[in-house]
């Protein structure tokens, strides 16, 4: 069977930057799990979509790492629906389903951007072992912000969000893929999110990947809105309000999210947005 697909550049205004996303718009009923791991090792994206139903104000997707299928991830979620509004398969206003849930998202196609209000954010207790996370990053303990706690936070994919004391101590961290592994056994987080706090609504982030294939990620929605959130909550970086979060620099693919919060401790809302660009389509024959 021959499958179309799209290329897609997120948290970006301009191509080939931003983090890359492989969206296969038209599923057909066959292609089952197995081909669509597949296709993912195959693209070697850090996400890869696939869109099973769509209607009108409402879509459900699959979406794959290079290595597993995983149940929520930000930029597939703008990616995706920007795909869907800008060839008419669904509306601007539209919801996406996945494992995690339902998500709400705005495109404006025009403009070539989106938000997602992502679900209820959720956090787990603070992981103590600062030793492991700082190695994890080739950081000594020192380097972390020592007054926050590590925590893992999630919307759908828990991070383990890491406060680094400033800019440059972010930027000379190296990921050690071993200690990532072993971070992720003991703290139950998908990706390890360090960040600095550069001013009010200025923050910058680097994820190292545990186990998605990925080593470092150019962009992660997944994780910025729990940073929001966090950041929120201890009084930072101007929060609750809005924030730029940079990341992506580091791996010649600079982003920028755009996140929202309101509320108060125990309730916040959170919105997650950036800009899209489509820099390619083909096919496959599967």
């Amino acid at each position: 069977m021959r499958i179309a697909f799209r290329i897609v550049d997120v948290f970006t205004e301009v191509p080939f930057a931003g983090n890359q996303l492989c969206v296969f718009p038209d599923v057909p009923p066959e292609l089952d799990a197995v081909a669509m791991q597949a296709l993912a090792l195959e693209i070697g994206f850090s996400e890869t979509t696939f869109v099973l139903e769509a209607a009108a104000d409402r879509y459900r997707v699959r979406i794959f790492t290079p290595d597993e299928e995983i149940p929520f991830a930000g930029h597939p979620t703008l990616g995706t629906a920007f795909v869907l509004v800008r060839e008419g398969r669904v509306s601007p206003s539209v919801t996406q389903t996945t494992e995690a849930g339902d998500v709400p998202v705005e495109i404006d196609a025009e403009s070539g951007s989106g938000w997602m209000r992502q679900l209820p954010p959720t956090f787990g207790p603070a992981f103590e072992d600062r030793v492991l996370v700082a190695s994890a990053a080739g950081l000594e303990p020192s380097d972390l912000a020592a007054e926050l706690p590590v925590q893992v936070g999630s919307v759908g994919l828990p991070s383990l969000l890491v406060p680094v004391r400033d800019e440059a101590t972010l930027r000379r961290a190296v990921r050690n893929g071993p200690l990532c592994l072993e971070v992720h056994r003991r703290s139950g987080a998908d990706t390890i999110y360090l960040f600095a706090v550069r001013g009010d609504g200025d923050v910058m982030a680097r994820m190292f990947d545990p186990l998605l294939g990925i080593g470092e990620d150019p962009a992660t929605g997944s994780a910025a809105g729990p940073l929001g959130a966090y950041l929120a909550s201890h009084e930072l970086a101007g929060m609750p309000g809005t924030l730029v979060v940079s990341q992506g620099e580091m791996v010649n693919r600079p982003s920028s999210i755009h996140v929202e919060v309101e509320g108060a401790e125990g309730v916040w809302r959170l919105r997650v947005g950036g800009s899209v660009r489509i820099v390619g389509e083909g096919t496959f024959d599967v």
